[in-house]
């Protein structure tokens, strides 16, 4: 999403940067638009991120809008699950998310203007057996995300919190290669995902109306409902997704 997104902009001759751990994405994404500027980085690093935001600003100028949307998201049911494995999901999905956004914000306060987009999931309220590593780091990255969006309302700087349903990216890939939750499966044989170009179009409209708070597609909004009015029926229809008893 974060690629579709850099790939859109950058095509309506807006200046931008992509920080990444992936050093062979980053060249792609450099072949196929040799204009946006690219920085390798581990935002789990805080130090490393603070550095490269440093660089960043220092070649390109002030950021006037961040996208944050790095995630990983292997499976296992969290009974059998390494714990090193667990808290490097929380330590990238949602730590990262801290690193990143205390790295900018605080320029964006000051000169108050800019807006921050930050990547929740609608899995951090919709929770998903053997989806639970990443699950936990999604729902801390949507509570971050709202508490700082109510800190910082009376300022000139938006921030929105933004909870895609599924969506068609390669994160698929790792549900597959671990336990593979039969509710994935027939998510991704019956098309019961969205695609990126659909989220990146949902949050550049929701920008312009200043939503605070985007929950794209029909699907990530009636969870969101339904599990906050019956979160036992949510798990119902979990057990009958996943083929659990």
């Amino acid at each position: 999403m974060g690629k579709a997104y850099a790939l859109k902009h950058a095509s309506e001759s807006q200046l931008v940067a992509v920080v990444d751990q992936d050093k062979a994405q980053l060249q792609s994404l450099k072949e196929q638009r040799p204009e946006i500027q690219t920085y390798h980085c581990d935002v789990a690093n805080n130090q490393q991120l603070v550095d490269t935001f440093a660089s960043l600003v220092t070649e390109l100028g002030q950021i006037s809008r961040l996208v944050h949307c790095p995630a990983i998201m292997p499976t296992a049911y969290l009974a059998s699950e390494d714990p090193e494995i667990v808290n490097r999901v929380m330590n990238i999905n949602y730590g990262g998310t801290v690193n990143t956004v205390s790295a900018v914000l605080p320029s964006m306060l000051k000169q108050d203007y800019g807006e921050i987009i930050i990547f929740g999931s609608s899995g951090g309220y919709a929770l998903v057996p053997e989806c639970g590593a990443y699950c936990v780091s999604k729902a801390a990255t949507n509570t971050y995300a709202e508490i700082l969006i109510e800190e910082n309302r009376a300022s000139r700087v938006h921030i929105m919190l933004v909870c895609p349903p599924l969506v068609d990216t390669p994160l698929l890939q790792q549900p597959a290669a671990t336990s593979n939750p039969q509710i994935l499966i027939d998510s991704k044989q019956h098309k019961r995902f969205v695609s990126p170009q659909f989220i990146v179009d949902e949050i550049d409209k929701a920008l312009s109306r200043g939503t605070r708070i985007l929950r794209p597609g029909m699907e990530a909004k009636i969870m969101y409902i339904l599990r906050r009015i019956s979160p036992g029926l949510v798990w119902r229809l979990m057990r009958y997704a996943n083929k659990s008893t």
